[in-house]
């Protein structure tokens, strides 16, 4: 769906990019695991359009 595509661009826009700060996940926050699983979610949503 189109919308997904259109939430992944705000998503780039808007939430931290964990890869680009070396975020060890055996060390995440809640907070920042519920933020992978977001845009993992997003992300894989917008690529099977």
């Amino acid at each position: 769906m189109k919308i997904y595509k259109i939430i992944a661009k705000v998503n780039k826009i808007l939430l931290p990019s964990f890869t680009k700060q070396q975020l060890d996940l055996s060390k995440a926050k809640k907070w920042q695991m519920a933020i992978i699983g977001w845009r993992y979610y997003v992300t894989t949503r917008a690529l099977d359009c």
